[in-house]
């Protein structure tokens, strides 16, 4: 998904595509052996949420972070080492935050069933609890990951950045197995998301040499984010939401790249690319539609570059 970074490095494709894998993974994983995995996750999750009302954004958008780099490992949860900068101090990873919701539930679990729950599926089970728990759809989520061992920052050049125009989205996707209907179903969940001026700032006060201002962009939006984030500005926190009900998972996002309001200019330029704009519209249309579709792509995107033979680890943070 896109960044929020205070940098954004450019994009780059993988020199090789971390495609879909058949992966024996199954909703039933841990009945048996840790039955209770699954109400563990979502208690740590809503009590968290109640605590921080950014916990829900910042669980998803880390869940697409870790899948899009080496596949669904949990990789983004590393930290980094004197020897290895990792993932999560990546420029594009630096504002993702609430790690510590993710060690909390890992920590819970490892006292139920200890070696048993992987981070991976942590992460993945605590993804589905915050779309469902702000008003979006819920799904069985499949588990059996196991957690990788590598993580390294320099990969995260190869998140979609909020520039890229239709194109370079669509190959991005590809390259991991995911569709067209999965770019823009999973885009759907910036309807949850913040950014911080940085993201942005070009296309209201630098965006070519003919328009200083994005023409595509609806031009009281533009004033609005001119105001709340000048050409001069100093503040890290100042940004802007990436719907109008951002606290709650709708298809208000879609309504609003119509209306000209898309915060990135990656947002806007689906919707000026005739391969994405009938998706985006049908699902502006029908929120249900995009509730089914986004449980759908959730499940495909849970199973990029899934690791089975790798291990559980005891502590998120570092490899056994």
């Amino acid at each position: 998904m896109a960044t929020q970074s205070t940098k954004v490095l450019f994009f780059v494709l993988f020199s090789f595509a971390i495609c879909s894998t058949h992966a024996a993974l199954n909703a039933h994983y841990y009945d048996q052996t840790c039955p209770q995995a699954e109400f563990i996750v979502s208690q740590t999750i809503r009590n968290a949420s109640i605590y921080d009302p950014k916990v829900p954004a910042r669980i998803l958008r880390m869940f697409f972070h870790d899948c899009f780099i080496r596949g669904c490992d949990a990789s983004v949860l590393l930290d980094s080492t004197p020897e290895n900068k990792a993932e999560k101090d990546g420029p594009p990873n630096i504002s993702v935050r609430a790690f510590y919701v993710i060690d909390d539930a890992k920590a819970k679990l490892e006292k139920a069933c200890p070696h048993t729950v992987s981070c991976a599926d942590v992460l993945a089970m605590a993804a589905r609890d915050v779309v469902a728990m702000t008003g979006g759809p819920s799904w069985n989520v499949l588990k059996g990951r196991k957690d990788g061992r590598v993580s390294k920052a320099n990969d995260t050049a190869n998140l979609p950045a909020p520039f890229l125009n239709a194109t370079a989205l669509i190959q991005a996707f590809a390259s991991r197995g995911l569709s067209i209907k999965d770019l823009v179903t999973l885009s759907g969940g910036h309807t949850l998301g913040f950014s911080h001026c940085s993201s942005f700032v070009a296309r209201v006060h630098n965006f070519s040499t003919l328009h200083a201002t994005d023409p595509s962009m609806n031009t009281e939006f533009a004033s609005l984010l001119k105001n709340k984030c000048p050409s001069s500005n100093n503040n890290g926190d100042a940004g802007q939401f990436l719907d109008s009900t951002a606290s709650q998972f709708d298809n208000d996002y879609y309504k609003q790249i119509i209306a000209g309001k898309g915060v990135f200019g990656s947002d806007q330029a689906m919707y000026n690319d005739p391969s994405t704009r009938p998706i985006i519209e049908a699902f502006a249309k029908d929120q249900n539609l995009f509730f089914r579709e986004f449980a759908a792509s959730m499940i495909k995107l849970g199973n990029v570059g899934v690791n089975e033979v790798g291990e559980v680890r005891l502590n998120c943070r570092k490899p056994n």
